[in-house]
Parts: structure tokens; sequence; C-alpha cells
């Protein structure tokens, strides 16, 4: 019987992942007060079984703390929860990134902590609602502009808290470039409408990008520091421009000069979104030498003919890994996967429909 590549071993910066199946972020919402907790570490716990988790979305400052319930790693109290995380994947033997994720203008006041302040490149207001504990569903609203002091805080933010990742025990820092938060806003010329040297041409939009990724390359290594991507995604109001291959074929040539670990591209049509096109998928392959994660509505056979083509070196799963926290034992052994999926409680408070699904018994 054919061994996949996708159970063997790989580098990945100056890591050795025991395979090539990546835990994709998930957003669960279970940090009460943005602190993670005893809950969290139990529920990374369970999926140590990934060659590489990547955590939830992590806001590097308490400006970008958009949704309800998510971590912060921006204090002492957050850096002491993620150790008991980062404790109890490597006892199972894996390995964990953070992701930090600012949520830029898709936020809310009420989901902010007194003092924060909601910014975005420009003041453009994102169409759509989000969720907050004391009035449900809000209307999001204009951002502030982002000025000089604005951008370069932001910076050291960012490069503070792969510091403060660092010393929680991860394993590496994946930055959220995608899915319309706060350095996709900048990439887009639809969020990002200003006229100095951050705005304007391809190489202006993705100036904050680079930098908050030298930034933190240059604080905790560039082995240790990957980047999430979604061209062509549609997520947070972030509808396509003409010239988005363009934009990311620079992108992907900058961040190769870098040096960074990997690219995460992450293509969202497995829930209805407007499917990545292959063209984009080949040209950050050729433009990028380290690795490349691949996420999107994987199965086995699928994951192995993209490792196999050499589109991608590993390939991230999500929602499978919500019910099936023994994923890659699954898939490896041909075991048929969990089809409970309590969606109800994705976001909700609590153990119920987070730590509580079974591992197969046969």
């Amino acid at each position: 019987m054919k061994e996949y590549n996708l159970f063997k071993p790989i580098k990945l910066g100056d890591l050795e992942l025991k395979n090539r199946i990546v835990m994709s972020p998930m957003t669960r919402s279970r940090a009460i007060g943005n602190i993670p907790n005893e809950l969290m570490a139990e529920y990374y716990r369970q999926r140590a079984n990934a060659g590489l988790i990547i955590t939830e979305g992590t806001s590097p400052s308490p400006n970008g703390l958009g949704y309800s319930r998510i971590p912060g790693c921006f204090n002492d109290e957050q850096v002491n929860g993620w150790k008991k995380v980062t404790s109890a994947v490597h006892q199972e033997g894996g390995k964990i990134f953070i992701q930090l994720m600012h949520t830029g203008r898709i936020s809310h006041p009420l989901n902010l902590p007194e003092g924060a302040q909601i910014m975005a490149p420009s003041a453009v207001k994102a169409a759509g609602q989000m969720w907050t504990d004391t009035k449900q569903l809000q209307d999001f609203p204009v951002p502030k502009e982002m000025d000089a002091e604005d951008l370069q805080l932001t910076v050291a933010e960012y490069a503070a808290a792969g510091r403060h990742a660092m010393n929680a025990g991860f394993d590496g820092v994946e930055l959220h470039g995608a899915n319309g938060y706060l350095l996709e806003q900048f990439i887009s010329p639809v969020s990002n409408i200003r006229t100095d040297k951050y705005g304007g041409s391809i190489e202006n939009r993705c100036r904050f990008v680079l930098e908050v990724v030298k930034a933190v390359a240059d604080t905790i290594g560039k082995e240790k520091t990957g980047i999430r991507l979604s061209p062509y995604g549609v997520a947070s109001d972030m509808p396509p421009y003409p010239e988005i291959n363009e934009t990311y074929t620079y992108l992907a040539k900058e961040l190769d000069k870098l040096g960074i670990a990997y690219i995460h591209t992450v293509d969202h049509s497995s829930m209805g979104a407007p499917e990545v096109p292959l063209e984009i998928k080949k040209i950050i392959r050729a433009q990028f030498k380290n690795r490349i994660i691949l996420s999107g509505g994987y199965e086995p056979e699928r994951a192995e003919a993209d490792i196999e083509s050499g589109l991608a070196d590993l390939i991230a799963f999500g929602r499978p890994f919500i019910n099936n926290p023994d994923l890659v034992v699954r898939m490896e052994n041909k075991l048929p996967l969990s089809k409970e999926l309590k969606m109800d409680l994705f976001y909700t408070p609590g153990q119920e429909g987070y730590i509580d699904y079974p591992v197969y018994i046969g």
C-alpha cells in the first residue's frame, strides 16, 4: 500500500514536524476576559496529533480585540494563560504557532476594553454586522484612519506580541494577513484609499504588511515567522479588485526576500466563497522558496495530490479538527470521520461543542 507524504515528517524553519497536517486557526471564543485558560489548553492538547497547530486569531493589541472573547497576547496574564496551552501541546509531542490577528475595522466598541479604539488604513466602514455579548448584532462603525503614530505603535505592538509569544512557549508566529483583517485592509485598494506612502500603488499598499513581517521576524527569528494570505477572499467585506494577481506576485516576492518560514494561503470556497484560482496559488509557489501551506476543504487524496505536485508542502485542515480531535489518526488509518458537528456551539463559552467530541473507538 502506498505511503502518503501527508503523514511523513517535514522541516518547517528549524522545526521538525511529525507530519504535514496543520490544524487551521479557528476562532472559538472561549477566552473569557481575553485571557487563555485551562479549557483552551485541553482543546489544543486533544488535537496535538497534528504536525503543527495554529491557534485561533489572537490580538497583538487592545485595539485589535474586535470579537467577543478572543484572546490577546499583549500582557502578562495572557502570556501566563498561553503557557498552559503550549505546555499541554508540547507534552503530547505537538508543535504550536500563535496566530496574531489585529481585526482593524472588523470590530465594535462593545467588544473592546476601555481606552482602545477601532482603527484601519482608511476611514472606510465595512458592510455588515458583528456579535456583541451585551447588545447582540451591531453594525460595524467607521474606523479611525491610522496616522503616522498609530502605524509606528501598531508595528511595535506586533513585535512585542511576538516576543510575548516566545515567552509563552510558542514554536512560532503566524501573522494573519487574510480574511479582511488589518493587514489585508492595507493590501486591498477597496479598504485602503490612503494617498501617502501606505496607499495607492501595489508597493505602497503592501508596505505596512512587510514592515510588520520584518519587525516580527527580526524579533523572534525569520525561521519562526509565517503569514496567512487570502487572495480573492471576500470575508469581512473585501470584494475583488483588478490587480489581485499583481499584488500577490509582488507580496510573495518581497516575503521571499525576508526569508520567513512559510506562506499559508486560504481558500474558503468549500464554505461558499468564490474559489481561489489555481493560477494565483501557482504564482505564490513560484515566487516563494520556503514552505507553502494550503487550506480549504481538503480531504486526504486531494491533499496528497497537491503535495506530490509541489503546489504545497503542508496542508491545513479546519472544521474536521473540531469534531475529530484525533483527525490525523482517523485519516491515516482510513477510519470514518465523525458526522456530528454542533455548529450552534462554535462560538459559545463553555466546554460543550468544544472539548466533548470523542476520539474514535473501534
